[in-house]
């Protein structure tokens, strides 16, 4: 009797470990199912958030920064000043730092596990340290989600994007060699060609370059 019941614990035992592998299979493919729109959330989350820390710089408003700051936060200006979460707060709340107006578009959220990266285009004005500050730039704000569920920003980065040069900035353009001159005369910009001979009109003779 002992030895029959042996063989129907094992099946018995196998048939549960079947059943539970099943279940996590179940329950993987479930928590994929919902994946997207838990991803979703969270982006949503963060775009909620940087229009949050916008409306907080415009306002100086030092209280929703220090909350929004985590501990190690880390910061790069435009200018290459590194910053930590004293720094910056200290900033403004002592008006070094004074933004008047952010416009953002081309917002992008990129998540990888419990970090959310943030890049868009920013134009702003307002003051630091150097001046008067204007001008359109790419910044790029990492936040992490804590255990809490909260988001923390802990890292920040910004470059200026060149503004267009306009036609004053072109260099001119060289002027054309008369004919029979040398293409290595249509280098020199400040000489101008002229005849030898009398007749300007005649160009058969040699030419020299005349110092405007």
């Amino acid at each position: 009797m002992a030895r029959s019941v042996r063989p129907i614990r094992h099946f018995l035992w196998a048939a549960a470990a079947v059943l539970a592998c099943v279940n996590v299979a179940f329950g993987a493919r479930f928590q994929s199912g919902s994946h997207p729109e838990k991803k979703h959330e969270a982006k949503r989350q963060v775009e909620l958030l940087e229009e949050e820390w916008r409306v907080a710089q415009l306002a100086g408003d030092v209280a929703t920064m220090d909350r929004m700051l985590s501990d190690d936060y880390i910061g790069i200006s435009m200018t290459g000043q590194v910053s930590t979460k004293a720094q910056q707060l200290d900033r403004v709340r002592n008006h070094k730092v004074v933004i008047h107006r952010v416009d953002l578009s081309d917002m992008k959220v990129k998540l990888i596990g419990s970090i959310a990266i943030v890049t868009s285009r920013a134009e702003v004005e307002g003051i630091n340290e150097s001046g008067p500050v204007r001008g359109t730039f790419r910044y790029t704000r990492v936040y992490q989600r804590l255990p809490s569920g909260a988001w923390k920003i802990t890292s920040f980065e910004a470059t200026r994007i060149p503004s267009p040069k306009s036609s004053r900035d072109q260099p001119a353009s060289e002027p054309a060699a008369p004919p029979g001159g040398s293409m290595a005369s249509r280098s020199v910009t400040s000489y101008e060609w002229s005849s030898k001979r009398e007749d300007p009109a005649d160009w058969r003779g040699p030419f020299y370059l005349q110092r405007l």
